[in-house]
């Protein structure tokens, strides 16, 4: 099964992926909002603004910032408050956290599993170099040395000699200087391995459980705490935190989360007033009602304020107000009561659409789950029990530890 990562390489993935379009650090987060919209994994990357020079520089990695996600929007704007407007005219160089670790740039003819390990150790974004000439020559067998060689080294780039390797591909230094990238997210990735299923036999049809893939450290946080105090508990992989109750016993029954893909096509200015007054399982439950389906479209009212009804006018559409009362959402005090009464779950239940998983699921419907919804990770929950009890989280970088786990122990094929 390690045949499909041996005698793959990393262009083969960038086949009909469009050039990347470099998002500045200069812009707003308003524009940021618009672009997370239709970004992968709700989250792009920002670039430090290019500099005129004589010739066209190729994007690289010391111009790269950090990815920006949904949930960086919404904390900034619940903690800033004020007037919404200058708010969303912010910079994103003051949003985003300078994380340069998280991009690499890779050669297009670099063994898949070689990128696979990049991405295991948190690289999140691959910037590779497209064109037809490297577009012609991949998906050919052969094997590069397993040595770290082929990454980009931007003082000293030394060529690939035709002895390194059977049926070697030119070099990238050979090929017609072009300077057109696309990126690659780990969402590419699992698409690819998704598609080869039959390669990875028969590890996809087993548990995750089984495979190691289940992360049971995951970050969380009591209902009832303040939904804004959760944030900096989040993780950066995944960018995601449980919303729960802990029963006697000391497990955790989920009621929902807060993540960069619950608000990723959200309203980000009326999700930032529910994260600045609500509790972690109000904003959760109410991100999941009206979070996707809602357009970018902040309200009129300042979010340190009650909102109050929008009006809808026939050429300017407004969303729904984000408040506890227009959802049904119980205030502290009946929260209190309800728990106080010996029913301290009934007014979540049929609330969240959580997207979990049983630790008995396979690694394969794991995946197609993820690539359905798009989401970066899903909560898994303990089969043999009724209740929603958590044991765990999958990501990215849990399923691609799993599939390539087995493959240390290959060895590359000779060369003739």
């Amino acid at each position: 099964m390690a045949l499909v990562f041996l005698h793959r390489v990393i262009g083969d993935l960038t086949l009909g992926k469009p050039d990347l379009i470099e998002f500045s650090e200069v812009e707003t987060l308003e524009a940021a909002a618009r672009a997370i919209a239709g970004s992968s994994e709700g989250a792009i990357p920002v670039w430090h603004k290019r500099i005129p020079t004589a010739g066209a520089a190729p994007p690289s990695e010391e111009r790269f910032v950090g990815m920006l996600n949904s949930l960086d929007v919404v904390a900034f704007l619940a903690r800033a408050g004020g007037d919404r407007d200058r708010a969303m005219r912010t910079p994103v160089s003051q949003v985003v956290t300078p994380n340069p670790s998280l991009l690499r740039e890779v050669d297009p003819f670099a063994r898949l599993i070689d990128a696979l390990e990049l991405m295991k150790l948190g690289v999140r974004c691959l910037l590779v170099r497209t064109g037809g000439a490297c577009r012609d020559v991949v998906s050919k067998p052969f094997s590069m040395l397993y040595n770290g060689r082929w990454l980009r080294n931007i003082e000293t780039t030394k060529p690939m000699s035709a002895a390194t390797c059977s049926m070697s591909p030119p070099s990238s230094s050979s090929l017609p200087e072009n300077n057109n990238f696309c990126c690659l997210s780990r969402e590419d990735v699992v698409r690819f391995l998704i598609g080869s299923l039959g390669a990875l036999a028969p590890i996809p049809l087993s548990s995750i459980a089984s495979l190691g893939a289940v992360n049971p450290h995951y970050s969380y946080v009591e209902a009832l705490s303040p939904a804004l105090e959760a944030i900096g508990k989040i993780p950066h992989a995944p960018c995601a935190i449980a919303v729960v109750e802990t029963n006697c016993d000391g497990s955790h029954k989920i009621l929902g989360d807060i993540s960069a893909y619950e608000l990723w096509k959200c309203d980000y200015v009326t999700a930032a007033w529910a994260m600045a007054n609500l509790s972690a399982a109000q904003f959760a439950i109410g991100t999941d009602e009206n979070g996707c389906s809602s357009p970018v479209v902040p309200p009129e009212q300042p979010i340190d304020l009650p909102m109050e009804d929008v009006t809808v006018g026939a050429s300017s559409p407004r969303p729904t107000k984000f408040s506890s009362g227009s959802i049904g959402f119980l205030d502290d005090n009946q929260l209190k009561q309800v728990q106080t009464a010996g029913r301290p779950r009934s007014m979540y239940k049929g609330r969240s659409k959580l997207l979990t998983c049983k630790h008995t699921s396979s690694l394969a419907a794991v995946m197609a789950q993820m690539l359905s919804y798009r989401t970066t990770h899903v909560w898994v929950i303990d089969s043999e029990s009724e209740e929603d009890i958590l044991v765990g989280v999958v990501s990215y970088t849990d399923i691609l530890d799993a599939v390539t786990r087995y493959t240390s122990s290959v060895k590359v094929p000779p060369t003739p």
